[in-house]
């Protein structure tokens, strides 16, 4: 084995400021002058020079928007009270113009006084609207769809359960 056989393991730093053959002399590709021109500390990500910085001067960029967040058309128990029909929907609501849109979700809160029975087919309801419900005879159904999150959590094996493994080691000792 002869030393140029060997393979570079190591490779040289560019050389600045080594005259202007280089392409990197005089001031070494630091342009002239200015901050960014001197050695020592470099200047942070964002700082425009003691000016108020873009992300400090535009305050509708702030905080954290949630990609989970649902919005909601909101009816109260109370507006079910003027229905005629005993099964409550979508469709029905849609056709009395207490919600607007079929396409967003509905949610029944508690508001106000019930005196008839009904069967509720909504996406969600509060605790007290439907205790109010069942308290005047009706029933209440989610037709709200399960997210991605609750089937992972409900597919996940509880510590509780022996898994196949544990139960035949225990069968096997008994």
């Amino acid at each position: 084995m002869k030393l140029n056989e060997l393979s570079k393991y190591k490779t040289t730093s560019k050389r600045l400021g080594r005259g202007r053959a280089t392409g990197k002399g005089k001031t070494s590709g630091r342009g002239t002058k200015g901050q960014k021109a001197r050695t020592g500390k470099k200047i942070r990500a964002g700082f425009e020079g003691g000016q108020t910085p873009i992300f400090q001067r535009l305050p509708k960029y702030r905080g954290f928007t949630n990609p989970n967040h649902i919005n909601y058309q909101v009816i109260n128990v109370s507006d079910l009270e003027s229905l005629s029909e005993k099964k409550v929907d979508m469709e029905t609501l849609l056709s009395h113009r207490l919600i607007t849109r079929k396409s967003m979700p509905v949610k029944l809160l508690g508001n106000g006084e019930l005196s008839k029975a009904f069967t509720v087919e909504l996406d969600q309801a509060s605790k007290s609207a439907i205790e109010k419900i069942t308290k005047a005879g009706g029933s209440f159904i989610s037709t709200m769809k399960p997210s991605k999150k609750a089937d992972k959590a409900t597919a996940k094996p509880s510590k509780s359960t022996p898994t196949p493994q544990e139960s035949t080691v225990e069968e096997v000792e008994s």
